[in-house]
């Protein structure tokens, strides 16, 4: 049973038993890894926006860690913890992870997304008009979608780093690299 009737706070929400949804996490239990999220995510980008003070790099700390619990359910032991305990160091060290490589992943400030809104769409245009009308390339980079071509060409034509790239583009960082690294797949298939 994920939630006790015995622990009822005064606003009528049942308690999430933890431990156990952990355990069905576990072994498979879609159901239980959502009744975490719904129980302590809020409470999980709170914590992790206090570290990096940044709210949607803390939504996609929060997002990587629930796929790191789901993964590693399995390695919770009562015997070092309350699984509560388990799942906010989880978050914690996640988000500390990305504050040490976010010093090697400048990401961009207010001034800098304010000068790089003002060439929007130049690489798109730039880099599509150098290439011959019968390239592969150019035919393999059309066939991508907007967001994913935008985000391969800033990345990889003009040097721009993955906060850059967010900010440019007003998405979370977690969704730029996946943008990135899902049409260099994409290419790379393409061009195969």
């Amino acid at each position: 049973m994920l939630c006790r009737e015995a622990t009822r706070p005064l606003d009528g929400e049942l308690m999430l038993d933890h431990a156990e949804a952990l355990s069905r996490c576990a072994n498979g239990d879609r159901a239980a890894l959502k009744a975490l999220f719904e129980a302590e995510a809020g409470r999980l980008i709170a914590v992790a926006e206090r570290i990096l003070r940044r709210r949607d790099v803390a939504e996609e700390v929060v997002q990587d860690a629930f796929i790191q619990i789901w993964r590693k359910a399995d390695q919770y032991s009562a015997d070092r913890g309350s699984a509560r305990g388990w799942i906010y160091a989880v978050v914690r060290n996640r988000a500390l992870n990305v504050l040490r490589d976010g010093r090697r992943e400048d990401l961009a400030d207010e001034a800098d997304l304010t000068r790089l809104s003002e060439t929007a769409n130049l690489h798109d245009d730039r880099v599509l008009d150098r290439l011959d009308a019968t390239s592969r390339l150019r035919q393999c980079l059309q066939q991508l979608d907007e967001a994913k071509r935008r985000s391969l060409l800033m990345a990889y034509m003009s040097g721009y780093t993955h906060g850059e790239i967010a900010g440019r583009m007003n998405v979370p960082l977690g969704t730029a690299k996946a943008w990135v690294r899902r049409g260099l797949s994409a290419l790379r298939e393409c061009m195969g």
